[in-house]
């Protein structure tokens, strides 16, 4: 595998863990036991049963608790002490080959890691403030897929997930341009002042008048 990969493996996964943390470090730790990679030597700590349980327990908590409106926001802004961080030592532990994490691979690790979570989160708190629970589900749904997808095609494909990552990052971000407009729209149509009298026209004020005796 060229150096070209597995940065970009290294950048994939940090992106990834800003959106769904434990899902990711779980599919990096089964990848590794199961054989369907090797993984460096400062990754092969997820292959331990008690990374692997750990992480698999909280996914599936995660998973629930990313689906109900509300909790979902108060959830992504506990996880941000353990998405960004995650995501700055999956991408250093991918770009390591001695089991030594760099600065500047930690950093560019966390700057991903961060970016993705708060496009993930932003885009949560905005589908939120509709009184309807199906967009947030379908939401959850989406990125539940985008990561296990991701995931996949990380260590198989790297180019091919990292043209599908941007594609899903252009599209979140688009959802969350459209949605605030709309809100921007309906505040301001909302918080618009009504008509004064001195505004409404003439003949609508002579037609109001009661005829005269």
């Amino acid at each position: 595998m060229t150096e070209a990969h597995v940065f970009v493996i290294g950048i994939l996964l940090a992106w990834l863990a800003g959106i769904r943390v434990y899902l990711t470090v779980f599919g990096v730790g089964l990848a590794g036991v199961l054989g369907w990679v090797d993984l460096p030597p400062a990754l092969q700590a997820t292959q331990s049963w008690w990374v692997l349980g750990t992480s698999a327990a909280l996914a599936a908590t995660e998973f629930f608790a990313d689906k109900i409106p509300g909790v979902d926001s108060i959830w992504d802004l506990l996880q941000t002490l353990a998405r960004v961080p995650a995501g700055a030592f999956l991408a250093a532990a991918t770009f390591s080959q001695n089991g030594q994490l760099g600065t500047g691979a930690l950093a560019a690790g966390a700057g991903v890691a961060l970016a993705s979570h708060g496009l993930k989160a932003g885009t949560r708190a905005l589908l939120n403030t509709s009184p309807e629970p199906a967009s947030n589900w379908a939401a959850s749904v989406a990125e539940d897929g985008v990561v296990i997808a991701g995931l996949a095609l990380a260590l198989a494909h790297p180019w091919l997930a990292l043209v599908f990552v941007l594609g899903a990052s252009l599209l979140g971000a688009l959802t969350v341009w459209l949605v605030w407009r709309a809100l921007w729209r309906g505040m301001k149509r909302l918080f618009a002042a009504p008509p004064r009298p001195a505004d409404t026209p003439a003949a609508a004020r002579d037609h109001s008048l009661p005829p005269a005796p």
